[in-house]
């Protein structure tokens, strides 16, 4: 018997958006090398597209693998590795809730997608303020730093935190798009 799309955990978005995260989580903004980080995308766009919500867990179990293997492997600092790192998970969570409350926006229609991709940036915004707040409390580095100081020194990283995400997005709804519109069946040829 198949199951319902919303009891299938492991469907094609699911592992090509898990394959996504493992090819550019091991450096955050990237360089001539190496892709920027695609996880605040994974995790909107799974939201959007995979139902069932242990989905999510299985990117955190993911997302804490690959940090995991980078630093002990990988030669990537742990720096950021502090009790703030489990402010991950709600920041995660909010993008993946921006993906699910984007379900309601058509993918065919250029407003669906206008839409979704501004609840992709609104998201990424929220994650990020998020984020940094977990870390300015929680990482014990800024005790002597207020949080306006703090807050002008971590702004520098808000342009490439949104544009990656909302490029990735962009460019997998735009993929989407085009699949859908280049595989639908056309008018019927007339016979001769």
């Amino acid at each position: 018997m198949l199951k319902k799309e919303e009891d299938a955990i492991f469907t094609w978005p699911l592992w090509g958006l898990m394959a996504l995260m493992a090819a550019t989580r091991f450096h955050h903004f990237g360089d001539l090398r190496t892709l920027p980080d695609a996880s605040l995308a994974v995790f909107f766009l799974a939201g959007l597209f995979v139902a069932n919500p242990w989905a999510f867990v299985i990117l955190l179990i993911e997302a804490g693998l690959i940090d995991y293997l980078a630093i002990h492997f990988g030669g990537v600092s742990g720096w950021c590795v502090t009790p703030a790192y489990l402010f991950l998970i709600p920041t995660y969570g909010i993008l993946w809730l921006g993906g699910r409350r984007s379900r309601g926006f058509s993918p065919d229609t250029v407003t669906g997608i206008v839409s979704t991709l501004g609840a992709v940036l609104v998201a990424a915004m929220l994650a990020f303020l998020l984020s940094n707040a977990g870390f300015y409390l929680l990482s014990g580095y800024f005790d002597g730093l207020g949080p306006v100081e703090y807050s002008t020194r971590v702004v520098s990283y808000l342009p490439p935190y949104l544009m990656s995400t909302f490029t990735y997005s962009a460019l997998v709804l735009a993929g989407l798009w085009l699949w859908r519109h280049l595989s639908a069946p056309g008018p019927a040829l007339p016979h001769k």
